[in-house]
């Protein structure tokens, strides 16, 4: 062979061997940091204190409970003295408290953010922007037997007797005034009573703070003076039903591709207190030995109702009312045609 062609051989065969030894180098040095990364996770991570967040976003006026708040790991750096501690902190005595500043989910818990019964302020706090505040006095009956608690929804159910009867016997009728109000205190107290048992105790009261706009606030405060007023507990499956009916039917338009924003309008109309549309049910409604209606008197039928009835005490000219005794009896005639002559007969008379 020729001298030069081995010189070659052993030349390639020396650059095979160099470059396996090397491309093994660099295999064996990138397989040594995944090993140290891997193992990194095994060792333990010092966690810092408990701190109170949020579990689901808290509008201004929200009156918190126990499903609000939750004590959750916080980097030790980034815990700061207004938040609310596991170690220094009752979670019981915090529910009744209201939200003075907006809250997302799981952001902490400022001090300044929560307002606490009997604070200044505190009541004003729970209101949303444009409502008012307003009491009404109610017994244990009309109360619901005390089953109902701050942050409630509740109907108004309105009972009163309409006099003015040809026989001195008043209508008795009850109708829903009032849908959706959200209740702020019962009696001067905002929060739930927990008993030993950790489970909310049932009390009655005898006045009840509620939200309204101050529209509902005046047709309130006229209601309390036309009759008694009795709470109806709504139950929170109604908001729901009664939106999905208001989109269904064109009342609310939801926004198109904005999550937000539909989000915001959903809750700002499902906590919106409703008047107008009253159902009502009357005496007749419950026994058949009561009236339906007041004889001489007319009234408009609320929706679902009964139409208006007629004047029972005779007809009417120009929208007053005719005694009964200027009334003429008047029989049914028939006229009958024989060709040319028309022949008229009283049905009925002598």
């Amino acid at each position: 062979m020729d001298s030069r062609k081995v010189i070659l051989l052993v030349g390639a065969l020396v650059v095979a061997i160099v470059t396996a030894l090397f491309a093994r180098s660099l295999i064996a040095g990138s397989a040594a940091p995944e090993a140290v990364a891997a193992a990194a996770p095994l060792q333990p991570v010092p966690g810092g204190p408990e701190v109170l967040v949020a579990t689901r976003a808290l509008p201004v006026g929200t009156i918190l409970d126990a499903s609000a708040l939750k004590f959750q790991p916080w980097p030790k750096e980034l815990v700061d003295n207004a938040y609310f501690l596991k170690t220094a902190t009752d979670l019981k005595a915090l529910q009744g408290t209201v939200v003075r500043n907006a809250i997302t989910a799981g952001q902490p818990v400022t001090q300044g953010a929560l307002v606490k019964p009997g604070d200044r302020g505190f009541l004003a706090a729970a209101l949303g922007p444009g409502m008012r505040a307003v009491t009404v006095p109610v017994s244990a009956q009309s109360a619901v037997a005390g089953f109902v608690f701050p942050g409630d929804r509740i109907d108004l159910v309105l009972t009163q007797s309409v006099q003015g009867g040809g026989d001195g016997q008043p209508l008795h009728v009850s109708e829903t005034i009032m849908r959706n109000l959200r209740v702020l205190a019962t009696d001067q107290r905002t929060d739930n009573t927990v008993g030993e048992d950790g489970k909310t105790q049932v009390r009655t009261f005898s006045t009840v703070t509620i939200e309204a706009t101050p529209r509902i606030a005046e047709q309130l405060a006229v209601a309390q003076t036309v009759g008694s007023i009795s709470l109806s507990l709504r139950s929170i499956a109604d908001n729901s039903s009664e939106l999905e009916e208001a989109i269904a039917n064109g009342t609310v338009k939801m926004p198109d591709g904005d999550v937000k924003a539909e989000k915001a309008m959903l809750l700002r109309v499902a906590s919106q207190p409703q008047t107008g549309s009253t159902t009502f049910a009357t005496g007749a409604d419950v026994s058949r030995f009561q009236r339906r209606t007041v004889p001489g008197r007319s009234f408009d039928a609320p929706t679902g109702g009964a139409p208006a009835p007629a004047p029972a005490s005779g007809p009417s000219l120009g929208g007053s009312a005719i005694p009964a005794s200027m009334v003429v009896a008047v029989s049914p005639v028939v006229r009958i045609a024989r060709g040319n002559n028309v022949t008229t007969v009283s049905v009925g008379g002598k």
